[in-house]
């Protein structure tokens, strides 16, 4: 037996009842601002949050009382209503209230044909929808064998009772909302655990019959750039959205050569839409597609959403309404997310394209381009110099693949996280990237990749990196390219406008610094040196002075790499003309200069003159247990000087020519993988001896600051002495998350994702900052450090500094600047923007 409830809980949306987002979900609003606008919408009922979670435990409301808010024997249909239209929730019924009685009115009234149709859809969406019956089993167009279909596989008659209908259409909507399925796609959106679904029951406008009749959808801007196009297609004689989902027969809106248009066909009708669609922008300020249906040549607005489209157009939108005076500059700053921005910036598989998936992995580095399978570095430069796109795929990469990289327009690895070295550099180079690839097999023997289904792929055959989603596709996919227009200069203009953070870039080449100064970046927040001598004929002077026998040798040698050096620097100080540009000392252990391979090993012994045992014999000597944690950075500087004494020179000689011309230069220098006061004390000294020597030698006077990366957990716990000898700390987060966890950032891809998927981690620590962990850390070294020297300045330059979380977060703590690669400075600079917004709009409006 049905239970009832005395007193309907359901409300008439009208322009002044009290209908809320939050308690009836954004169609339902929407609804109600249409009327307000004095659309021509039909009579519609809301249902809260409430009393859907009602009716699924099995409380309705009064069916007969809700029907009767429609007259004498309505036909109706229920949507859902969600707080967010992201969100989802079940498809719309249409036309219950067909029984057979009211076919056989309607046959009268509207014609056979017409009566069929709304009957026809109706039995085909109950069975599957509310009945849950094979689709298969309604395949057909009599509504007779639809009826016996339909009694076949119930046992029972197609109800004819439309309070009955609407009772099991109303339940099985509130129930499938609860579903395990529903639950968890809504959450990956971003729904919380508790989301509420909302029904909106509306009168039909039939859109079939005598007369022109029929319905479409419309809307005012191209969703894929957002630039203002009218787009949409009519279908004579249909329904709801039948005319955009492939139907046949369907035109277009606007006069095409093509053939006829609803212009054509009903101006008047066309008129008023554009009339409603500029309302909609103006007074609901945001770009809607409509749903419309027309019954004998009368028009109804059924419903209005706000526009899907692309991350380029959503910005472009934004912007225009701002421009317009319809929004703020400041709410069209938080209309646009972050984490979207990367579409912009790089080359995207077009959406639209059919994916054939080869491989799955961790999207390092965002964008997607296609070219041809190269297994090694050498691959990869020959490649290029063939003019051939490549992409490099590696079972993971090294400081020997740098050259490869610079050469390839993609890199695939099977191994490797967030942090690894792929990730990092690529995301400098803006290459797509995918590393963790675990799906795929890698023979470099036989110069094969074994895709997941079993396909194989030989060097030279053509793939697409897709390093936005973390896949790589079989063959050329149509690519959209990136959108660094107009519009998204102005957003981000606007977003800076707000900020209260500074926004620098890691850049190593003059190459990225191009790229940070065009995106604006204030700065280069850390430059590895490490990555200038990786250049064939520099790489070859390291090795030697690696191979030097005593401290005399190596200095002779590093007299050699000293003009290479200064070159550098005095490039990067060009570009970066007027902005601070951090430098940090060589970092990694030795040994990532030296060959691995045997031929890599014949090669420098060649080089070098050298027996192949001997270099053998040495770069077993340089080799390390666990290379992380042993004989690199500041422990570099301090067991072989004279590589951090040829360093310091470079940068104080390219600052006094560099200075020459304009501004002054104030290098900034940095002292990478610090534990201890002491060791700052001791490259302090050292460098302060080369300034005073160059000052001497070029009789110019300059300044510079020295500070410290901080990246080991004792750095930051003993920050306060360290702040002492330092004008800076940076936070390198990459190597302080690998230390605070035992994480090896290189290989923590193999198990991180079962991690995440079983709780253990929320996010990957390496791509997310581990705000209770590492960051009770940056907050102890911040306070410490300030402890130490008021005055000191605090950054992070990890990967994480690209993070809208995680630099809300160093917004807190009070940090001055944050440093990401080139490409995510525009995230950075947008998140930074919409953070002090958001704060600012919650002081001047405290709940």
């Amino acid at each position: 037996m049905q239970q009832h409830i005395d007193i309907a809980k359901f409300t008439e949306i009208t322009p002044t009842a009290p209908i809320a987002v939050n308690a009836h979900g954004g169609r339902a609003k929407c609804l109600q601002r249409l009327i307000r606008l004095g659309m021509p919408v039909p009579d519609t009922v809301a249902l809260s949050f409430a009393t859907v979670r009602d009716i699924a435990s099995g409380q309705l409301p009064d069916i007969n009382a809700l029907i009767g808010q429609f007259g004498e024997n309505p036909l109706l249909s229920v949507r859902p209503s969600s707080q967010d239209p992201d969100w989802g929730g079940p498809g719309a019924i249409l036309n219950i209230g067909m029984t057979d009685e009211r076919h056989a009115a309607l046959s009268k009234t509207l014609g056979a044909p017409a009566a069929d149709a709304l009957y026809r859809r109706f039995i085909q969406s109950y069975a599957v929808e509310v009945a849950h019956l094979d689709p298969d089993s309604f395949d057909t167009e009599d509504i007779g064998e639809l009826l016996d279909a339909y009694e076949y596989e119930m046992d029972e008659p197609f109800p004819q009772e439309p309070e009955r209908q609407l009772t099991d259409v109303l339940r099985s909507m509130a129930r499938a909302w609860d579903g395990t399925s529903a639950r968890l796609l809504r959450q990956a959106k971003g729904a919380p655990a508790d989301a509420g679904l909302g029904l909106v029951v509306q009168e039909m406008a039939l859109g079939v019959g005598p007369g022109e009749s029929g319905s479409g959808v419309i809307q005012f801007v191209d969703a894929a750039t957002g630039q203002p196009q009218i787009t949409g297609r009519y279908l004579s004689q249909s329904q709801g959205r039948d005319a955009v989902t492939g139907e046949s027969g369907a035109i277009y809106l606007t006069r095409d050569p093509r053939g006829p248009s609803l212009e054509d066909l009903c101006p008047d009708i066309f008129a008023a839409l554009i009339e409603h669609g500029k309302m909609c922008r103006s007074r609901l300020r945001e770009e809607m597609q409509v749903e419309f249906t027309i019954q004998a040549g009368a028009l109804s607005i059924l419903d209005a959403v706000r526009l899907p489209r692309l991350a380029r157009a959503n910005v472009a939108i934004a912007v225009a309404l701002a421009e317009d005076g319809i929004i703020s500059q400041d709410e069209a700053v938080l209309r646009v997310e972050p984490r979207a921005l990367p579409e912009l910036l790089h080359q995207q598989v077009d959406p639209r394209h059919r994916r054939d998936v080869v491989a799955n992995g961790i999207a390092a580095s965002p964008g997607a381009a296609t070219g041809r399978i190269v297994f090694s570095s050498r691959a990869a430069q020959q490649s290029a110099a063939r003019e051939e796109p490549c992409i490099l795929v590696r079972r993971e990469t090294s400081p020997e693949d740098i050259r490869g990289m610079h050469a390839a327009i993609g890199v695939l690895t099977e191994r490797g996280g967030m942090t690894s070295h792929a990730a990092v550099i690529a995301r400098g180079l803006g290459l797509p990237c995918v590393v963790g690839a675990s799906t795929m097999r890698l023979n470099r023997r036989d110069k094969t990749l074994t895709a997941m289904d079993g396909r194989i792929f030989r060097e030279g055959d053509i793939i697409t990196l897709d390093g936005t989603r973390g896949e790589a596709l079989s063959g050329e996919a149509p690519l959209l390219e990136p959108a660094i227009d107009g519009a998204f200069q102005t957003l981000l203009g606007w977003a800076d406008a707000a900020r209260d953070i500074g926004v620098r870039a890691n850049a190593d080449t003059p190459a990225e610094a191009r790229t940070a100064r065009a995106f604006a970046a204030e700065g280069i927040g850390l430059c590895r040196t490490e990555h200038m001598f990786f250049d064939e004929q520099r790489l070859t002077v390291m090795r030697e002075m690696i191979f030097a026998d005593s401290a005399g040798e190596r200095a002779a040698v590093l007299e050699r790499l000293l003009p290479m050096q200064r070159a550098d620097f005095i490039a990067l100080f060009e570009i970066m003309r007027g902005q601070p540009v951090c430098i940090r000392l060589l970092d990694p252990p030795l040994h990532e200069f030296l060959p691995s391979g045997r031929e890599g090993i014949r090669d420098l012994a060649a080089a070098l003159n050298l027996p192949i045992h001997d270099v053998t014999r040495r770069i077993e000597a340089l080799s390390e247990f666990n290379p992380m944690l042993g004989m690199r950075g500041v422990r570099l500087g301090i067991a072989i000087p004279e590589i951090y004494d040829m360093q310091a020179r470079a940068i104080f000689e390219a600052t006094v020519e560099s200075s020459q011309d304009g501004a002054p230069v104030v290098p900034e220098i940095m002292i990478p993988l610090v534990s201890a006061k002491r060791e700052v004390e001791l490259v302090k000294a050292r460098v302060d001896a080369v300034a005073a020597a160059v000052r001497v030698e070029t009789g110019t006077d300059f300044t510079y600051s020295l500070g410290v990366m901080v990246e080991t957990p004792r750095a930051a716990l003993r920050a306060d002495e360290i702040a002492q000898n330092a004008a800076f700390l940076s936070f390198g987060t990459n190597d302080l998350t690998q230390m605070a966890y035992g994480l090896s950032r290189d290989d923590a891809g193999r198990f991180m994702g079962s991690y995440v998927q079983q709780g253990v981690f929320a996010e990957d620590p390496f791509h997310r900052l581990d705000i209770d962990g590492v960051g009770e850390l940056l907050t102890i070294g911040a306070e410490r450090g300030r402890h130490g020297r008021p005055d000191i300045v605090l950054s992070i330059c990890g990967e994480h500094a690209g993070d809208p979380d995680s630099i809300a977060f160093c917004r807190a703590v009070g940090f001055t600047y944050v440093s990401c690669s080139p490409f995510r400075v525009p995230v950075a600079r947008l998140a930074a923007g919409r953070l002090a917004i958001e704060d600012r709009n919650a002081r001047n409006n405290p709940a």
